[in-house]
């Protein structure tokens, strides 16, 4: 099949190259554009308590306020609030709600901090447009505005609240994905100018990736629409990160190889058509595998991770595409020039490093195994300490951003749990109205819990059906503390519910609750249905039962590493309260899918080796010796690239920067290089039961070739001495 799709491409380069050009135009042209959500509630389904609770309070309260913006006001010197600041707040607020910015509904004065250095004002929008782009433009106009409204006063005005937040994590998002792509570019360009020392082949991915990548990007906009999936500025980071990073690791499997053929002595055009074969089983396996992998999360309940699944399973399927067409369409255009002016492929260096870890692998692969497992084994103790953080918003920006200074200085001012209180409805279940009588002891019950600051019964609908009790927890709403606090607010309030009525606990204390219970839920769902489809595709590959069990056992123990590590580094090291709640489940993916990359190609590289007669032992030597090189040097570039997003300067990113760079340089540099080589030749044949996959078979000559050149033409040249002294 692969040498087919070889043959075909390197027979029509310009068809194939003319195809992909009318098929990027043609999408990029007609793709709808990709709206971004930085709402976390709509992120959950609506199964969930809180969300029953929003949508309550849309139904009983429609004309309830809920602050949107939030004006925190306090004196230039920091002093107490005079008379005369406190008359410029109020006409501040009134001339503010004179304007009628756009998605502004209320403009109401705020209460001040019991010092007296600070007071606020409210602004409510529509709810039905919450996180999308449309309030954070209006957040713009009113921090434009509140700041002209006070000047030539003794005020300093910062803007707030989850509008302000949208605003500042989308000025963060664009400035990150510049850094990120810049970071990325210059990563790739240097790397593949350092091994190949050719600037064809340096710049040339580059430019191919850029082509997949704006059709991706089309791809994916026309899914999230059709399916009316949620967006997020964050992927947009990650897509970055994939495309450039995944489709440069395809481009060296497939160059590498093609270099390697040239060197046994093939003809140009078939050397191409020899690498997609050989090769081309191999790209197709691992990209099936982080497929497999990615499209996983649509089994997810988060809606962010939902899009990001299909998001990127269509990146990887698109770059797939490319690296078995595109790629070698255009090298097979411009042959053996691509690697000007360098003549070193030419001839295969000694190579002594590589060839020296292989022959260490060959003597000792016991202790090989036994030390890269205990250094697996060591770094993934860390994860015992593991904390989750799930405020998305402040993950999401640096802490110097103004909507991240008012929160801050909201929680020193007032209670920390001000900005965010916690809702408590309570609804008649036969549709009459309430017993008013019981509201007093209710709410008393509510302010005995443990971690609530305070708790009053604050509006009654209309009809008398629905009470809402304002609950304001000790603690800022995304802590920890304040998690739990609102899981103890829930039980309190179902089980002291008077009789014949129920309630329901919202808020974003709520909300956060319900999804470190969604994250729990995919943690037992994702991860064992990604790990099972890994294998069968790794079992389809390697005509193998025992193979897949460890490599995804080596790749298990990569991940748990990796968190350990993100551990210590962020908690332990910087103090962070804890990883954002999203990072493990990515993590996995990215680390298991892509991680499992590299085991793939040293294993099948492995499985050819010894199908060419060598034993288990000598197997894994050449193996090592041959897929080493590619192995370090796509390791490096994925995770470098990875790396660039720590420099987005918020924590969601610099986490998940770190940790997924991490975690494919311990796939690429322990587990591939030295683990799986090493229990491969420990185990020997069985590893391969209960097929022959690694018997010496001979492959019958290709009549289906592309060049009548005599010298290395078919795949009969496999099997003879190349130059190299080896068998090609």
């Amino acid at each position: 099949m692969f040498r087919r799709i070889g043959s075909g491409v390197v027979r029509h380069p310009v068809w194939t190259i003319v195809a992909w050009l009318i098929a990027a135009v043609a999408i990029v042209a007609t793709a709808p554009g990709l709206p971004s959500n930085s709402d976390e509630s709509s992120f959950l389904p609506k199964s969930y308590e809180s969300i029953k609770a929003a949508d309550l309070q849309a139904k009983a309260f429609p004309s309830a306020f809920t602050p949107s913006a939030i004006a925190l006001y306090q004196r230039t010197d920091g002093g107490r609030l005079t008379a005369a600041d406190k008359k410029d707040v109020a006409r501040i607020t009134t001339e503010l709600g004179k304007k009628h910015i756009d998605q502004v509904q209320k403009v109401v004065p705020g209460q001040p901090s019991k010092d007296g250095r600070y007071t606020m004002t409210l602004v409510q929008m529509d709810s039905k447009n919450a996180g999308q782009p449309v309030q954070a433009d209006a957040a713009k106009v009113l921090r434009d505005d509140v700041k002209q409204l006070a000047k030539g006063t003794d005020l300093d005005v910062k803007l707030g609240g989850s509008a302000a937040q949208a605003l500042d994590q989308q000025d963060s998002s664009k400035r990150g994905e510049a850094l990120i792509g810049i970071g990325t570019f210059l990563i790739i360009l240097v790397t593949l100018l350092i091994i190949f020392r050719a600037p064809i082949l340096a710049f040339l991915p580059l430019v191919l990736i850029g082509v997949v990548a704006s059709i991706a990007n089309g791809l994916i906009a026309y899914a999230t629409k059709l399916f009316g999936l949620q967006a997020n500025s964050s992927v947009s980071s990650i897509l970055i990160v994939v495309l450039f990073g995944v489709g440069t690791d395809y481009f060296l499997f497939l160059m590498f190889r093609y270099r390697e053929r040239l060197r046994s002595g093939d003809e140009p055009k078939q050397a191409m058509v020899n690498a997609v074969a050989r090769v081309g089983e191999a790209i197709a396996s691992a990209a099936g595998a982080v497929i497999i992998a990615f499209l996983a999360l649509v089994l997810s309940t988060l809606g962010f991770l939902k899009q990001m699944g299909p998001a990127l399973a269509i990146s990887v399927t698109v770059t797939l595409i490319a690296g078995l067409t595109l790629i070698p369409a255009v090298v097979s255009l411009i042959g053996p020039k691509v690697f000007w002016p360098s003549k070193s492929w030419q001839r295969e260096p000694e190579n002594a490093r590589f060839a020296a870890l292989g022959r260490g692998v060959q003597r000792r692969p016991a202790l090989t195994a036994a030390l890269s497992g205990l250094v697996l084994v060591a770094l993934s103790l860390g994860t015992l300490g593991y904390k989750a953080t799930f405020d998305l918003a402040s993950g999401s920006m640096p802490k110097t951003k103004e909507s991240m200074v008012v929160q801050d200085e909201m929680q020193k001012a007032y209670s920390a749990g001000a900005a965010a209180p916690t809702d408590v409805y309570l609804s008649s279940t036969d549709g009459g109205p309430l017993d008013k009588g019981a509201f007093t002891s209710y709410a008393e019950k509510l302010g005995a819990v443990d971690g609530v600051a305070s708790a009053r019964m604050s509006q009654v609908n209309q009809g008398g059906t629905t009470a809402d009790f304002t609950v304001t927890l000790k603690y800022e709403a995304s802590t920890e503390k304040a998690i739990d606090a609102v899981g103890r607010v829930r039980e309190v309030a179902h089980s002291a519910a008077p009789d014949g009525t129920e309630a329901v606990v919202g808020g974003m204390s709520s909300i956060y609750k319900d999804i470190n219970s969604a994250v729990n839920h995919d943690y037992r769902t994702v991860f064992p249905v990604a790990a099972l489809l890994i294998m069968l595709i790794l079992g389809l590959l390697l005509r193998s039962v025992v193979a897949p069990w460890y490599l995804i056992a080596s790749v298990g123990l990569g991940f748990g590493a990796t968190l350990g590590a993100t551990v210590w580094i962020f908690q332990d090291a910087q103090g962070h309260p804890g990883l954002m709640f999203m990072l493990p489940v990515i993590m996995y993916l990215f680390v298991v899918a892509i991680g499992t990359d590299y085991n793939i190609l040293m294993i099948a590289r492995l499985r050819e080796e010894a199908r060419e007669g060598r034993d288990p032992r000598e197997a894994a030597s050449m193996a090592l010796r041959h897929a080493g090189p590619t192995v370090a040097a796509a390791g490096f570039i994925l995770a470098a690239t990875f790396a660039t997003m720590m420099l987005a300067g918020n924590a969601l990113l610099t986490e998940m920067g770190f940790a997924v760079s991490f975690g494919i340089a311990v796939a690429a540099f322990v587990m591939a290089m030295f683990f799986t080589p090493s229990l491969t030749a420990l185990i020997g044949h069985a590893a391969w039961w209960p097929g022959n996959a690694d018997r010496s078979q001979e492959t019958p000559a290709d009549p289906d070739t592309v060049s009548d050149t005599s010298a290395g033409t078919g795949e009969q040249d496999s099997v003879t001495q190349g130059p190299t002294g080896r068998r090609g």
